[in-house]
């Protein structure tokens, strides 16, 4: 670790910026990109068909700031996630584990199904996980 006194303004910068110091002639990466949780949210704007100025505007966010949320590029909290969740007319749950354009998903199939085929699957369900078959 440098000493306070060994940092001047020509040799260091942002600190996620490229770090030259005077001993070395090579570049120093400081920090590495932070990656938070994956999400859906990107998915889920795209099922709904926005844009992310549409969800930014709901949200008085910028695009920026959604944008580095799908690529979990930035943290969230409970309340941004439920902000999300309403303006993406989702839960958060959804946000978090479910990817609404996976066609093969148990919940794409449940979202596509009656109320009587709803029934249905739930009965098959449970006799599966009862009997093993």
């Amino acid at each position: 670790m440098l000493a306070p006194s060994e940092f001047t303004g020509k040799q260091y910068f942002h600190s996620q910026a490229m770090v030259f110091r005077p001993e070395s002639r090579h570049n120093i990466l400081m920090s590495k990109t932070r990656r938070f949780r994956q999400t859906y949210i990107r998915e889920w704007r795209k099922h709904r068909g926005l844009t992310l100025e549409k969800v930014a505007d709901r949200l008085d966010m910028t695009p920026g700031h959604i944008s580095m949320l799908e690529r979990g590029q930035r943290g969230y909290t409970q309340e941004t996630l439920e902000a999300v969740a309403s303006a993406l007319q989702t839960d958060v749950a959804s946000l978090l584990m479910r990817d609404p354009s996976d066609p093969e998903a148990i919940w794409s199939i449940w979202d596509q199904a009656k109320p009587g085929q709803r029934r249905q699957i739930v009965e098959i369900a449970k006799t599966l996980v009862k009997t093993g078959t």
